[in-house]
Formats: C-alpha cells, sequence, structure tokens
C-alpha cells in the first residue's frame, strides 16, 4: 500500500477523474454491456459471445428451483445425471402410433419391441411429468391423457382433457399448459389432476411446441397452421407478443433455447430450416436452412450441439452452438422420416420416430450411423427415451432442467 505521505506521487485531479471513467468503461466491458451486433449475415448464425446471459441477474419465477449453471440451462442433463425418483426405472423408448392408438415400448438394448400398450385415439406424444414421476401420453383425438407408470412400464386410467396435442410444465411446477391445438387454446392445469386453472384463447392456429426462458417468466409457443410464433408471461398466463414469420406458408414446429440462454430456435417444416431470434426482445427471426421437413431439436448432453431432424428428406444436421453454424449432417441409411424423440441417458444415441415409415431410428451420435430401425405401429410421432437425466420436465417429449 502507497504511503500516505508522500504526497509528490499523488495523482493529479485530472489524473484521477481520467482513472475513474477507466475503470467505469472496464466494468461495463466485464458485465457485456458492449454495443455492435451480435449476429452474423442471414443464413451464418451468431457470432460466437462470451458474455454470461442476461437472463441470469433476473429473479426466477416464483417457484423455480434455480439453475445448476447460469451459462448452461442443460447443465443438469449430463450423461448418467439421474434424480433419484429415476434412477431406478428401466430404460424403454416409449413410441405414440397415431394411427393405431398404441405405445410400442421398446428395449434400447435389444432394439426390438417388448409390449404394445393400447391407448385413446391419435396418441401424438408421450410426455414425462414435472415431478418425472409419470409418463403422459397425449391421445389428441380421443380428448384424454393415459397415465404411464415409468418404474413398472403399466399404464392407468385415462384423465378426460380435452384436445391434449402436446403437454408442457411451467418451471416451478405449478401448472401444466396443454397445447389444444384445435381449440386455439392454452390450457393451464393443475400438473396432477389436470383440474383446469385457466383457459386461454388465442388467435392462432394450431399452437403445438414450446420452450421456456432461462427465468422462466415466459415461454415461446409455435402456432403451426398460421405461420406464427406466441409470446406468454407464465405467472400472469397472458400472450404479451405475436408475430408472423416472414416466409410464406410457414409452418413451425419444435422450440428449443440454446444453452446460454440467448438465442431461440424454431423449426420450420414448409422453410426447410430453424428460425433463429432474441426471445427477450421478440425480434424479426432469420431463417437458417437445414434440410427438408425441419421438425424436431434436440440438444446434445455436453450442450455443444443441437440435433435437427429434416423429416422431408431423412436426414439430422448438428448445429454447433459457440459459432452458431451447422457442421454436419447424417443421412439415416434406406432413408426415412425423422421426426420427434430424445437422446439416451448417456447422450450417445439420439432415438427419432419415422412417422411415415412406421419405424423408430437408433442413430449413433459420435458418428451418425444408423445402429437400428425398427419397426413399431402406423404413424409414430412423439416418442420420449426415459428416464433421462434432469431435475424436473418442462414437458414436450422430455426438455429437462
Amino acid at each position: 500500500m502507497a504511503d500516505r505521505n508522500r504526497t509528490h506521487d499523488r495523482p493529479s485531479p485530472r489524473a484521477r477523474h481520467r482513472a475513474a471513467l477507466l475503470a467505469v468503461a472496464c466494468a461495463l466491458v466485464a458485465a457485456g454491456c458492449g454495443s455492435g451486433d451480435e449476429n452474423g449475415p442471414a443464413g451464418h448464425g451468431p457470432r460466437p459471445v462470451e458474455r454470461a446471459p442476461v437472463q441470469a441477474a433476473k429473479p426466477g419465477l416464483p417457484g423455480m428451483p434455480p439453475l445448476l449453471d447460469a451459462h448452461d440451462l442443460y447443465a443438469a442433463d449430463r450423461p448418467g445425471r439421474l434424480a433419484p425418483q429415476v434412477k431406478d426405472f428401466p430404460s424403454r423408448i416409449y413410441v405414440p402410433n397415431t394411427g393405431s392408438d398404441t405405445v410400442s415400448v421398446i428395449d434400447p438394448k435389444t432394439y426390438k419391441v417388448i409390449e404394445t400398450i393400447p391407448v385413446g385415439v391419435q396418441p401424438q406424444h408421450v410426455v414425462p411429468s414435472w415431478d418425472l414421476k409419470t409418463l403422459w401420453v397425449n391421445n389428441n383425438r380421443g380428448h384424454d391423457l393415459t397415465p404411464i407408470d415409468p418404474a413398472t412400464g403399466k399404464a392407468g386410467e385415462p384423465v378426460k382433457v380435452h384436445d391434449p396435442y402436446n403437454l408442457y410444465f411451467t418451471p416451478n411446477g405449478k401448472y401444466a399448459v396443454v397445447m389444444a391445438s384445435m381449440d386455439r387454446q392454452l390450457v393451464f392445469r393443475d400438473p396432477h389432476t389436470m383440474e383446469v386453472r385457466k383457459t386461454l384463447p388465442v388467435n392462432c392456429g394450431g399452437v403445438n411446441h414450446a420452450d421456456f426462458s432461462p427465468d422462466g417468466r415466459y415461454f415461446i409457443v409455435s402456432c403451426e397452421f398460421s405461420g406464427e410464433l406466441l409470446k406468454v408471461d407464465t405467472a400472469k398466463m397472458t400472450v404479451i407478443g405475436q408475430q408472423k414469420l416472414p416466409f410464406e406458408g410457414a409452418m413451425p414446429q419444435d422450440v428449443k433455447i440454446s444453452p446460454d440462454g440467448r438465442t431461440w430456435y424454431v423449426a420450420d417444416m414448409m422453410a426447410d430450416g430453424i428460425w433463429v431470434l432474441n426471445g427477450d426482445t421478440f425480434n424479426r427471426p432469420r431463417l437458417m436452412p437445414t434440410g427438408k421437413g425441419a421438425h424436431g431439436l434436440y440438444v446434445s448432453r455436453d450442450s455443444k450441439h443441437m440435433y435437427i431432424s429434416n423429416r422431408g428428406e431423412g436426414s439430422i444436421s448438428l448445429l454447433d452452438f459457440r459459432t452458431g453454424k451447422l457442421v454436419d449432417r447424417w443421412h439415416i441409411r434406406g432413408g426415412g422420416s425423422p421426426d420427434m424423440g430424445g437422446l439416451s441417458t448417456d447422450g450417445k444415441v439420439l432415438w427419432l420416430s419415422g412417422r411415415y415409415n412406421s419405424e423408430v431410428y437408433a442413430l449413433d451420435t459420435r458418428t451418425g450411423k444408423t445402429l437400428a430401425k425398427i419397426p413399431v405401429g402406423q404413424g409414430p410421432h412423439g416418442l420420449a427415451v426415459y428416464p433421462q437425466p434432469g431435475r424436473y420436465s418442462l414437458g414436450h417429449t422430455g426438455i429437462f432442467r
């Protein structure tokens, strides 16, 4: 420490003023307050950034478990990190067959169907509950949900729910959110009994997929039939933003947020790519071409890549989150129609339903090699790999935090 009596070494007022300004500037840089466009040219992905997500400084949705890592939303999804309540569940692939009104159950070790469970009319997705204890089969046209106990693989009594195309859960576990596609509604329900708590009519067609912001305070929903996106306030259960995608005939599908919480991706089966946008500002998105019929979005266990299923051409594209660019494309052996699915517990196998081929695909995530094509029922759709790592489920075929 400097000697207080050595006044001849003390800086002048002007020097002290300059030093103060420099300190402020350095603080702003450290906080990530630099200006400039963080996005690259259209179709080339965002430029890499090293700043902490802005959302991490905001208070989260009341009751929501805090993030394990403010820089990685998927930090709880590392290989083998199973929650205590699911660690003893048998590893299975649950496949809803929309045309057969059944769920095919696959043993991932043998690549064989070991059971076929009758369910309601037109099952669309198999959805893990927020507390991870139940799998809900969304019987869209049967207007009910079939619960499956993942510990035993046995189905329970159906629960009446109108138009359950897809199902999500708020990050605090307070509500189940039913995507009532044909009813044009988001229906907030009790996550256990499925009793209605609030019905939110929406002015768009075909609400189907969603994901939540890092702080859980809002979620973005795709509207398949009208080519729109919604931004919904989670706590208030109200629409706070709506926009039409800038592509004639757009049909948005799966929605996924990047590990750092800064970028949102929306697959579009008619635009043949993914839309990239900032969820906070809900600005006009830009399109990144990936392949014909882009459909499902899945984050790797190390949070470095996203797998994009291109249903119309039988391929899977790989996005590098760090660079925001596509780095590879795998083609299913003999072709196929990869739709929805999930990753194995260890992250080494990507499982996808073959919507128009009555089959399920298993792909090696290290090489892209097709490991198996497994015959199932008609119209396999939103299959769930279960159990998977994570502390709680946000719904769909398995979005875990």
